[in-house]
């Protein structure tokens, strides 16, 4: 951020945002250019990638092991079925 003072002596605040980072088409709306939101994609992979390599670095990162992962796969399904079930049940109560 730049600060300016105008010819009746207030200082103005100009915030310098790089326009880089954005990638807008005709169909998506243009970002505000701030934060990491505005960031292009690849830029956001690239912080959150150093972020993930130094969680593991430091210990802090939980790894699954093939049993967790395991679990945690077949909990995902029964969820999904036990979903599937409630909507059809409800789908059929508004169909009567």
């Amino acid at each position: 951020m730049t600060t300016q003072q105008n010819p009746s002596g207030r200082q103005d605040q100009h915030h310098q945002s790089g326009m880089s980072g954005q990638q807008g088409t005709a169909s998506t709306p243009q970002r505000s250019g701030r934060g990491f939101a505005g960031m292009d994609r690849e830029r956001q992979r690239e912080i959150a990638s150093q972020g993930g390599r130094a969680a593991h670095a430091s210990g802090n990162a939980h790894q699954f092991t093939s049993e967790e992962a395991r679990q945690a796969g077949s909990k995902r399904h029964q969820n999904a079925a036990a979903r599937a079930a409630a909507q059809s049940t409800a789908r059929s109560d508004t169909d009567a």
